[in-house]
Protein backbone atom coordinates (compact mmCIF):
# COMPACT_ATOMS: atom_id res chain seq x y z
CA UNK A 1 0.00 0.00 0.00
CA UNK A 2 1.04 3.48 -0.77
CA UNK A 3 1.73 6.04 2.09
CA UNK A 4 1.00 9.56 0.82
CA UNK A 5 3.63 12.06 2.38
CA UNK A 6 0.96 14.84 1.80
CA UNK A 7 -2.23 15.37 3.62
CA UNK A 8 -4.48 13.71 1.11
CA UNK A 9 -7.81 15.27 2.87
CA UNK A 10 -6.51 18.75 1.85
CA UNK A 11 -9.10 19.60 -0.96
CA UNK A 12 -5.96 21.86 -3.20
CA UNK A 13 -3.92 18.92 -2.89
CA UNK A 14 -5.65 16.13 -3.92
CA UNK A 15 -7.09 17.69 -6.91
CA UNK A 16 -3.46 18.47 -8.16
CA UNK A 17 -2.46 15.12 -7.30
CA UNK A 18 -5.35 14.09 -9.71
CA UNK A 19 -3.52 15.97 -12.27
CA UNK A 20 -0.72 13.75 -11.88
CA UNK A 21 -2.50 10.72 -11.62
CA UNK A 22 -4.95 10.67 -14.22
CA UNK A 23 -3.97 11.79 -18.46
CA UNK A 24 -6.11 14.79 -19.70
CA UNK A 25 -9.08 13.52 -20.66
CA UNK A 26 -9.58 10.63 -18.55
CA UNK A 27 -13.65 10.76 -17.95
CA UNK A 28 -13.39 7.98 -15.86
CA UNK A 29 -10.96 9.41 -13.10
CA UNK A 30 -13.56 12.55 -13.63
CA UNK A 31 -16.41 11.03 -13.46
CA UNK A 32 -14.97 9.82 -10.12
CA UNK A 33 -13.62 12.68 -8.74
CA UNK A 34 -16.70 14.63 -9.28
CA UNK A 35 -19.14 11.49 -7.46
CA UNK A 36 -16.50 11.70 -4.15
CA UNK A 37 -14.82 14.74 -4.33
CA UNK A 38 -10.79 14.73 -4.97
CA UNK A 39 -10.12 13.40 -1.26
CA UNK A 40 -12.77 10.70 -1.64
CA UNK A 41 -11.35 9.84 -4.97
CA UNK A 42 -8.03 9.60 -3.76
CA UNK A 43 -8.63 7.53 -0.69
CA UNK A 44 -10.83 5.45 -2.87
CA UNK A 45 -8.22 4.59 -4.77
CA UNK A 46 -5.50 3.93 -2.38
CA UNK A 47 -7.96 1.81 -0.58
CA UNK A 48 -8.40 -0.34 -4.16
CA UNK A 49 -4.12 -0.56 -4.38
CA UNK A 50 -4.11 -2.20 -0.64
CA UNK A 51 -6.70 -4.59 -1.43
CA UNK A 52 -9.20 -3.51 1.45
CA UNK A 53 -11.77 -2.82 -1.63
CA UNK A 54 -14.07 -0.76 1.33
CA UNK A 55 -16.05 0.58 -2.11
CA UNK A 56 -16.15 -2.81 -3.88
CA UNK A 57 -19.49 -1.91 -5.39
CA UNK A 58 -17.24 1.17 -7.67
CA UNK A 59 -13.81 -1.41 -7.99
CA UNK A 60 -15.42 -3.42 -11.17
CA UNK A 61 -16.33 -0.78 -13.56
CA UNK A 62 -13.13 1.52 -12.62
CA UNK A 63 -10.92 -1.63 -12.62
CA UNK A 64 -8.80 -0.36 -15.58
CA UNK A 65 -8.96 3.12 -14.15
CA UNK A 66 -7.20 1.83 -11.08
CA UNK A 67 -4.53 0.28 -13.30
CA UNK A 68 -3.47 3.20 -15.16
CA UNK A 69 -3.48 5.26 -11.88
CA UNK A 70 -2.05 2.99 -9.09
CA UNK A 71 1.39 3.04 -10.75
CA UNK A 72 1.81 6.89 -10.80
CA UNK A 73 1.03 6.90 -6.41
CA UNK A 74 4.57 6.00 -5.73
CA UNK A 75 6.31 9.47 -4.59
CA UNK A 76 3.32 11.42 -5.49
CA UNK A 77 3.56 14.60 -3.57
CA UNK A 78 1.76 17.34 -5.52
CA UNK A 79 3.69 19.95 -3.17
CA UNK A 80 6.67 19.55 -4.81
CA UNK A 81 4.86 20.99 -8.01
CA UNK A 82 2.96 23.80 -6.33
CA UNK A 83 6.41 25.02 -5.16
CA UNK A 84 7.57 24.70 -8.27
CA UNK A 85 4.08 26.73 -9.92
CA UNK A 86 4.76 29.88 -6.56
CA UNK A 87 8.44 30.56 -7.96
CA UNK A 88 7.58 31.08 -11.43
CA UNK A 89 4.74 33.37 -9.96
CA UNK A 90 1.86 31.10 -10.91
CA UNK A 91 -1.32 30.08 -9.85
CA UNK A 92 -3.71 26.72 -9.11
CA UNK A 93 -7.56 27.31 -10.03
CA UNK A 94 -10.15 24.57 -9.16
CA UNK A 95 -13.22 24.18 -10.60
CA UNK A 96 -14.82 26.48 -7.76
CA UNK A 97 -12.93 29.43 -8.07
CA UNK A 98 -14.77 32.07 -9.52
CA UNK A 99 -11.92 32.54 -11.86
CA UNK A 100 -12.46 29.49 -13.51
CA UNK A 101 -13.19 29.38 -17.12
CA UNK A 102 -16.74 28.62 -17.20
CA UNK A 103 -16.67 27.16 -20.81
CA UNK A 104 -14.95 24.58 -19.52
CA UNK A 105 -17.65 23.15 -17.87
CA UNK A 106 -18.94 21.96 -21.25
CA UNK A 107 -17.08 19.26 -21.20
CA UNK A 108 -18.13 17.01 -18.51
CA UNK A 109 -16.33 14.23 -17.18
CA UNK A 110 -13.52 15.05 -19.28
CA UNK A 111 -13.10 18.63 -18.29
CA UNK A 112 -9.56 19.03 -16.39
CA UNK A 113 -9.22 18.77 -12.31
CA UNK A 114 -7.75 22.31 -12.38
CA UNK A 115 -5.70 24.70 -14.16
CA UNK A 116 -1.87 25.29 -13.63
CA UNK A 117 -1.58 29.22 -14.66
CA UNK A 118 1.31 32.01 -15.47
CA UNK A 119 -0.42 35.26 -15.94
CA UNK A 120 -3.69 36.33 -15.24
CA UNK A 121 -5.51 34.33 -13.42
CA UNK A 122 -8.64 35.49 -13.74
CA UNK A 123 -9.64 33.04 -16.98
CA UNK A 124 -13.14 33.75 -16.33
CA UNK A 125 -12.69 37.56 -17.22
CA UNK A 126 -9.84 36.79 -19.91
CA UNK A 127 -11.56 34.35 -21.49
CA UNK A 128 -15.18 36.68 -21.74
CA UNK A 129 -14.79 37.47 -24.63
CA UNK A 130 -12.52 35.09 -26.77
CA UNK A 131 -11.70 33.08 -30.01
CA UNK A 132 -9.08 30.40 -30.96
CA UNK A 133 -7.13 31.10 -33.71
CA UNK A 134 -5.47 27.71 -34.93
CA UNK A 135 -3.63 26.47 -37.80
CA UNK A 136 -1.05 24.58 -39.28
CA UNK A 137 2.85 24.63 -37.70
CA UNK A 138 4.03 24.29 -41.70
CA UNK A 139 2.15 27.60 -42.06
CA UNK A 140 2.88 29.58 -45.69
CA UNK A 141 3.54 33.48 -46.23
CA UNK A 142 -0.40 34.05 -46.68
CA UNK A 143 -1.82 32.30 -44.16
CA UNK A 144 0.44 33.85 -41.67
CA UNK A 145 -0.84 37.21 -43.03
CA UNK A 146 -4.06 36.31 -42.79
CA UNK A 147 -3.63 35.23 -38.78
CA UNK A 148 -1.33 38.87 -38.20
CA UNK A 149 -4.61 40.46 -39.53
CA UNK A 150 -6.91 38.54 -37.78
CA UNK A 151 -5.39 38.79 -34.36
CA UNK A 152 -4.80 42.55 -34.46
CA UNK A 153 -7.73 43.30 -35.22
CA UNK A 154 -9.37 40.56 -33.14
CA UNK A 155 -7.50 42.77 -30.31
CA UNK A 156 -8.81 45.99 -31.79
CA UNK A 157 -12.32 44.79 -30.60
CA UNK A 158 -11.99 43.32 -27.27
CA UNK A 159 -11.48 39.90 -27.85
CA UNK A 160 -8.66 37.67 -26.01
CA UNK A 161 -6.95 35.09 -28.81
CA UNK A 162 -6.08 31.97 -27.38
CA UNK A 163 -3.87 29.26 -29.08
CA UNK A 164 -1.81 26.97 -28.45
CA UNK A 165 1.84 28.21 -28.41
CA UNK A 166 3.10 26.31 -31.48
CA UNK A 167 5.19 26.79 -33.95
CA UNK A 168 3.58 28.57 -37.10
CA UNK A 169 -0.41 29.88 -37.42
CA UNK A 170 -0.35 29.60 -33.49
CA UNK A 171 2.70 31.51 -33.18
CA UNK A 172 1.53 34.58 -35.12
CA UNK A 173 -1.90 34.80 -33.55
CA UNK A 174 -0.06 35.50 -30.03
CA UNK A 175 2.11 37.80 -31.88
CA UNK A 176 -0.14 39.51 -33.89
CA UNK A 177 -2.37 39.99 -31.32
CA UNK A 178 0.38 41.62 -28.77
CA UNK A 179 1.79 43.63 -31.12
CA UNK A 180 -1.95 45.28 -30.94
CA UNK A 181 -1.63 45.26 -27.25
CA UNK A 182 -4.52 42.94 -26.69
CA UNK A 183 -4.53 39.87 -24.38
CA UNK A 184 -3.40 36.34 -25.43
CA UNK A 185 -3.89 32.86 -23.76
CA UNK A 186 -1.24 29.99 -24.54
CA UNK A 187 -2.90 26.32 -23.90
CA UNK A 188 -0.05 23.82 -23.09
CA UNK A 189 0.36 20.33 -23.76
CA UNK A 190 3.15 20.24 -20.83
CA UNK A 191 3.79 21.91 -18.12
CA UNK A 192 3.73 25.47 -17.51
CA UNK A 193 7.47 25.23 -15.87
CA UNK A 194 9.03 25.10 -19.53
CA UNK A 195 7.41 26.75 -22.10
CA UNK A 196 7.25 24.54 -25.47
CA UNK A 197 8.68 24.14 -27.97
CA UNK A 198 11.53 25.82 -26.86
CA UNK A 199 12.19 28.30 -30.00
CA UNK A 200 8.91 30.05 -28.46
CA UNK A 201 9.95 30.59 -25.12
CA UNK A 202 10.36 34.50 -25.80
CA UNK A 203 7.25 34.70 -27.21
CA UNK A 204 5.05 32.40 -24.30
CA UNK A 205 6.91 34.87 -22.02
CA UNK A 206 5.78 37.83 -23.20
CA UNK A 207 2.27 35.61 -23.43
CA UNK A 208 2.63 34.79 -19.69
CA UNK A 209 2.91 38.92 -19.42
CA UNK A 210 0.03 39.98 -21.16
CA UNK A 211 -2.44 37.26 -20.64
CA UNK A 212 -2.32 34.02 -19.59
CA UNK A 213 -0.08 30.32 -20.10
CA UNK A 214 -2.37 27.64 -19.17
CA UNK A 215 -1.76 23.70 -18.51
CA UNK A 216 -4.26 21.13 -17.28
CA UNK A 217 -0.75 19.13 -16.44
CA UNK A 218 1.43 19.82 -13.25
CA UNK A 219 4.63 21.10 -13.74
CA UNK A 220 7.24 18.54 -15.04
CA UNK A 221 5.16 17.15 -17.76
CA UNK A 222 6.32 16.57 -20.50
CA UNK A 223 4.31 17.04 -23.75
CA UNK A 224 3.56 14.41 -26.25
CA UNK A 225 1.13 13.33 -28.84
CA UNK A 226 -2.02 12.57 -27.29
CA UNK A 227 -1.43 15.48 -24.85
CA UNK A 228 -1.77 17.59 -27.94
CA UNK A 229 -5.36 16.11 -28.66
CA UNK A 230 -6.30 16.64 -25.00
CA UNK A 231 -5.46 20.23 -25.16
CA UNK A 232 -7.21 20.86 -27.72
CA UNK A 233 -10.67 20.04 -26.44
CA UNK A 234 -10.04 23.01 -23.98
CA UNK A 235 -8.72 25.70 -26.37
CA UNK A 236 -12.30 24.74 -28.37
CA UNK A 237 -14.52 24.61 -25.09
CA UNK A 238 -12.71 27.80 -23.08
CA UNK A 239 -13.73 30.09 -26.16
CA UNK A 240 -16.44 31.67 -27.94
CA UNK A 241 -15.80 30.04 -31.32
CA UNK A 242 -12.96 28.74 -33.12
CA UNK A 243 -11.22 29.47 -36.31
CA UNK A 244 -8.93 27.62 -38.08
CA UNK A 245 -6.54 30.15 -40.67
CA UNK A 246 -4.85 26.82 -42.24
CA UNK A 247 -4.81 23.22 -41.76
CA UNK A 248 -3.92 20.12 -43.70
CA UNK A 249 -5.96 17.17 -44.40
CA UNK A 250 -4.67 15.53 -41.32
CA UNK A 251 -4.09 18.17 -38.58
CA UNK A 252 -4.51 19.11 -35.11
CA UNK A 253 -5.98 22.27 -35.79
CA UNK A 254 -9.24 19.98 -37.51
CA UNK A 255 -9.37 18.51 -33.90
CA UNK A 256 -9.95 21.75 -32.41
CA UNK A 257 -12.35 22.44 -35.00
CA UNK A 258 -13.94 19.70 -34.75
CA UNK A 259 -14.57 19.27 -30.76
CA UNK A 260 -15.74 22.83 -31.10
CA UNK A 261 -18.24 21.93 -33.04
CA UNK A 262 -19.12 18.76 -30.71
CA UNK A 263 -19.75 21.44 -28.16
CA UNK A 264 -21.96 23.72 -30.19
CA UNK A 265 -19.64 26.43 -30.59
CA UNK A 266 -19.27 28.70 -34.14
CA UNK A 267 -16.64 27.39 -36.26
CA UNK A 268 -15.16 29.54 -39.06
CA UNK A 269 -12.78 28.68 -41.67
CA UNK A 270 -10.38 30.58 -43.68
CA UNK A 271 -10.62 29.74 -47.57
CA UNK A 272 -7.12 29.55 -49.07
CA UNK A 273 -5.70 28.46 -52.61
CA UNK A 274 -7.53 25.47 -54.14
CA UNK A 275 -3.94 24.44 -54.86
CA UNK A 276 -2.46 24.81 -51.72
CA UNK A 277 -2.29 21.63 -49.46
CA UNK A 278 -2.55 24.12 -46.45
CA UNK A 279 -5.43 24.44 -46.94
CA UNK A 280 -7.09 21.47 -47.12
CA UNK A 281 -8.30 20.69 -44.37
CA UNK A 282 -9.92 24.26 -43.84
CA UNK A 283 -11.73 23.90 -47.64
CA UNK A 284 -12.76 20.29 -45.94
CA UNK A 285 -14.45 21.79 -43.12
CA UNK A 286 -16.24 24.40 -45.85
CA UNK A 287 -17.58 21.40 -47.36
CA UNK A 288 -19.18 19.27 -44.79
CA UNK A 289 -20.56 22.21 -43.15
CA UNK A 290 -18.83 22.04 -39.88
CA UNK A 291 -17.26 25.68 -40.49
CA UNK A 292 -18.40 29.17 -42.04
CA UNK A 293 -16.24 30.84 -44.53
CA UNK A 294 -14.64 34.64 -42.45
CA UNK A 295 -11.66 36.15 -44.22
CA UNK A 296 -11.50 39.32 -41.86
CA UNK A 297 -11.87 40.21 -38.07
CA UNK A 298 -15.20 41.66 -38.39
CA UNK A 299 -16.80 38.59 -39.57
CA UNK A 300 -14.63 36.05 -37.02
CA UNK A 301 -16.50 38.54 -34.38
CA UNK A 302 -19.57 38.22 -36.09
CA UNK A 303 -19.37 34.76 -35.56
CA UNK A 304 -17.41 34.66 -31.49
CA UNK A 305 -19.52 37.98 -30.59
CA UNK A 306 -22.84 39.52 -29.21
CA UNK A 307 -25.85 39.41 -31.31
CA UNK A 308 -26.68 42.90 -32.71
CA UNK A 309 -23.22 44.24 -31.04
CA UNK A 310 -20.34 42.77 -33.19
CA UNK A 311 -22.56 42.07 -36.58
CA UNK A 312 -19.95 42.53 -39.43
CA UNK A 313 -20.57 45.42 -42.06
CA UNK A 314 -21.81 44.55 -45.58
CA UNK A 315 -19.19 44.75 -47.48
CA UNK A 316 -19.73 47.69 -50.62
CA UNK A 317 -18.13 47.42 -54.07
CA UNK A 318 -17.57 50.87 -55.96
CA UNK A 319 -20.88 52.66 -56.82
CA UNK A 320 -22.18 52.54 -60.51
CA UNK A 321 -24.51 54.66 -62.38
CA UNK A 322 -27.60 52.12 -61.97
CA UNK A 323 -27.33 52.06 -58.48
CA UNK A 324 -30.88 52.51 -56.77
CA UNK A 325 -32.29 52.81 -60.20
CA UNK A 326 -35.72 51.24 -60.73
CA UNK A 327 -36.66 48.82 -63.88
CA UNK A 328 -37.57 51.33 -65.92
CA UNK A 329 -34.61 53.98 -65.27
CA UNK A 330 -32.28 50.80 -66.12
CA UNK A 331 -34.02 50.15 -69.25
CA UNK A 332 -34.03 53.10 -70.34
CA UNK A 333 -30.22 54.02 -69.31
CA UNK A 334 -29.83 50.87 -71.16
CA UNK A 335 -31.04 51.82 -74.41
CA UNK A 336 -29.12 55.16 -74.94
CA UNK A 337 -26.52 55.06 -77.32
CA UNK A 338 -22.60 55.54 -75.67
CA UNK A 339 -21.58 58.41 -77.88
CA UNK A 340 -24.44 59.66 -79.80
CA UNK A 341 -27.65 61.24 -78.65
CA UNK A 342 -31.41 59.05 -79.37
CA UNK A 343 -34.85 60.55 -80.06
CA UNK A 344 -37.97 60.58 -77.44
CA UNK A 345 -39.46 57.49 -79.99
CA UNK A 346 -36.12 55.41 -80.58
CA UNK A 347 -35.75 55.55 -76.68
CA UNK A 348 -39.63 54.07 -76.41
CA UNK A 349 -38.72 51.36 -79.17
CA UNK A 350 -35.47 50.51 -77.85
CA UNK A 351 -36.28 50.36 -74.06
CA UNK A 352 -39.28 48.69 -74.52
CA UNK A 353 -41.37 51.11 -72.33
CA UNK A 354 -44.07 53.00 -72.63
CA UNK A 355 -44.03 56.89 -73.38
CA UNK A 356 -45.09 57.70 -69.72
CA UNK A 357 -42.50 55.61 -68.24
CA UNK A 358 -39.85 56.79 -70.22
CA UNK A 359 -40.55 60.26 -69.78
CA UNK A 360 -40.82 59.35 -65.74
CA UNK A 361 -37.60 57.70 -66.23
CA UNK A 362 -35.59 60.44 -68.18
CA UNK A 363 -36.45 63.19 -65.29
CA UNK A 364 -35.40 61.01 -62.77
CA UNK A 365 -32.07 60.32 -64.49
CA UNK A 366 -31.71 64.03 -65.17
CA UNK A 367 -32.12 64.42 -61.57
CA UNK A 368 -29.38 62.48 -60.84
CA UNK A 369 -27.13 63.77 -63.65
CA UNK A 370 -27.04 60.62 -65.92
CA UNK A 371 -29.07 62.11 -69.10
CA UNK A 372 -29.26 65.64 -70.56
CA UNK A 373 -31.62 67.12 -73.11
CA UNK A 374 -29.81 67.92 -76.29
CA UNK A 375 -32.89 69.83 -78.02
CA UNK A 376 -35.45 67.18 -78.76
CA UNK A 377 -33.15 64.29 -78.35
CA UNK A 378 -31.24 62.47 -75.27
CA UNK A 379 -28.21 61.77 -74.90
CA UNK A 380 -25.94 60.35 -71.63
CA UNK A 381 -24.58 63.16 -69.64
CA UNK A 382 -21.14 63.98 -70.68
CA UNK A 383 -19.30 63.54 -67.41
CA UNK A 384 -20.28 60.07 -67.41
CA UNK A 385 -18.93 59.35 -70.61
CA UNK A 386 -15.47 60.32 -70.26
Amino acid sequence: MSVLAFDADDPLLATAAWSRLAEPGDETAGALVAHLGAPGALAWLLDQQSGESARADLARPLKAGVARWSPRLEGLDPRRELGVLERTGGTLLLPDDERWPRGLDALGAGAPFALWVRGDADLAAVCRRSVAVVGARASTSYGEHVTAQLASGLADRGFTVVSGGAYGIDAVAHRGTLLAGGSTVAVMAGGVDRFYPQGNHDLLRRVAEAGAVVAEVPPGSSPFRQRFLARNRLIAAMTAATVVVEAAWRSGALSTARRAADLLRPVGAVPGPVTSMASGGCHQLLRDGVATCVTDAAEVAELAGAVGVDAATPPTGESADVDGLDEAGRAVLDALPARASAELSSLVRVAGRSLPEVLGALGMLELRGLVEADGARWRRARARRR
